[in-house]
């Protein structure tokens, strides 16, 4: 821990994040590692959002401080959406034009925050830094008018990051046709895995077109990462390897690893309750069910299905998933996402009653982090978003991966290559794939001699994140350049 790098005045840091629970998690993770150091947080989001967020850590409460900013309405967008997870896909690019209508209300908090100068503390204090996402590209010019410096905080893997690479670089190697990521970009060291699927490109492509907002998600990376003084990336040297330190050369300005932000003390508590096996008081009844069936699954038999809460899961993958997960024979969990706006999830007919016995189906939501902690689960099958492998990870499970958009195909091209799990093939183009495919990988992973590779290195993978001092480091040395701009060294 960084006590001895601690001055007498500690930092008052406004974090800020986009409107997505995969990046809120992450930001407000750092928030309390920084906390924890004596510092204190300012964590700005719309006031739902904010209500929503698990419990800051007792410990640290007093030193973050939820600072809500309610949306402006936007024509289009339903009421009440504040983030990614209130909207369907195609309405997100609306919810972007409303984050940019926080542009002057933000204004308006921080220089109220400013005016209050150095003589108050805690979170009278003026910020000493402003700690930002990629969307808010109007940020950056707001913190200099007011002499705050601002970094952006990638919550994407460096593989990601690098892909992606800054604005100079892809001046020189112009990219928008899908094609075009399909193959590594020139800056990366060569033989690289780094590239797109046919399907996954074509989404990718649309990240470099303006949407509803006016400006393109690539466009809004490239002019906040222009603008910080310094980017913060969620990876760590002992798993994303080489490409922590390149970045640092593509962006010529300091990119600093934050360490992977796993939800430690979740992981923690999970282990712990399923150890005992009692239910929790504010279980549901199906939350309850859900736990005692596992107990009562032998260890490291279950494949538990998940795939976030935004990941677009057609009726189609629905449907050769359920097939699959028949064909594979094996135990599983499979947590269905209801659509917004939509009906229940179709399965095959008869699908649930053929599984009865060894396959649950969960529509809604499940305590993510408590089924992996249980000791009957065996796998994850997953589409490699970084957050859920975090979860995954600190629980040594190897993975059955179908990426499905952003940056989750790069990430399962990197998790197959260290031979943590394996990747369920898509027919060429992309857009779908076999049921039998999708039966083949689980079984190789779960079943066959194979699933003892990915076994170990999962292990591997699990002692690298409980290295909690190692992880620590890393925020220790983010904090320490956070000294040091606020001393002018």
């Amino acid at each position: 821990m960084a006590g001895s790098k601690q001055e007498s005045s500690p930092l008052h840091i406004v974090v800020f994040p986009w409107l997505a629970f995969g990046h809120i998690i992450p930001f407000l993770e750092l928030s309390e590692q920084l906390a924890k150091r004596g510092h204190f947080v300012t964590f700005v989001s719309a006031p739902r959002n904010l209500a929503k967020l698990r419990p800051v850590l007792p410990e640290v409460r007093p030193r973050i401080r939820l600072m809500p900013l309610p949306l402006p309405r936007v024509d289009g967008l339903p009421d009440g959406a504040e983030s990614t997870a209130d909207v369907p896909p195609e309405k997100v690019e609306l919810l972007k034009v409303a984050f940019d209508g926080l542009a002057a209300p933000f204004a308006a908090f921080l220089a109220e925050a400013c005016a209050a100068g150095e003589a108050r503390g805690g979170h009278g204090k003026k910020p000493d830094w402003i700690i930002l996402d990629f969307a808010q590209h109007w940020l950056p010019a707001i913190a200099d008018e007011h002499k705050v410096p601002s970094a952006v905080f990638l919550i994407f893997p460096a593989a990601c990051v690098a892909f992606l690479g800054p604005k100079e670089l892809n001046d020189a190697h112009p990219r928008s046709a899908a094609e075009d990521f399909t193959v590594p970009p020139p800056w990366l060291p060569s033989p690289s895995l780094l590239a797109f699927r046919g399907h996954e490109a074509e989404w990718i492509a649309g990240a470099w077109r303006p949407n509803a907002s006016g400006i393109s998600d690539v466009a809004r990376i490239w002019e906040t990462t222009q603008r910080c003084p310094l980017i913060v990336c969620r990876c760590s040297r002992e798993v994303d390897g080489p490409l922590c330190s390149l970045l640092g050369d593509l962006f010529g300005k300091p990119v600093l690893p934050s360490g992977l932000l796993a939800p430690y003390d979740a992981a923690a508590r999970a282990a712990a309750d399923n150890d005992g096996g009692e239910q929790r008081d504010e279980d549901d009844k199906e939350t309850a069910g859900l736990m005692r069936w596992l107990d009562a699954q032998p260890a490291r038999s279950v494949l538990y299905v998940a795939f976030g809460s935004e990941a677009p899961v057609t009726p189609e993958h629905v449907h050769a998933l359920a097939l699959g997960l028949e064909q594979a024979g094996v135990r599983f969990v499979w947590v269905l996402r209801n659509p917004i706006g939509g009906d229940r999830p179709r399965l095959p007919d008869g699908f649930e009653r053929r599984v009865a016995g060894r396959g649950v189906v969960r529509v809604g939501w499940v305590p993510q982090v408590r089924v992996l902690a249980h000791a009957s689960v065996g796998a994850f099958m997953t589409h490699a978003g970084w957050s859920s492998l975090m979860e995954s990870f600190l629980f040594g499970h190897p993975l059955v991966m179908l990426p499905l958009f952003a940056d989750q195909g790069l990430t399962a091209r990197l998790m197959t290559e260290r031979r943590v799990g394996l990747e369920v093939p898509w027919h060429a183009g992309g857009g779908s794939f076999d049921s039998d495919d999708v039966g083949r990988t689980v079984r190789r992973v779960m079943a066959e001699e194979e699933g003892k590779v990915f076994m170990r290195n999962a292990k591997e993978l699990q002692e690298v994140l409980w290295d909690t001092a190692k992880q620590e480091e890393y925020i220790d040395e983010l904090l320490e350049h956070l000294l040091t701009r606020r001393r002018g060294d």
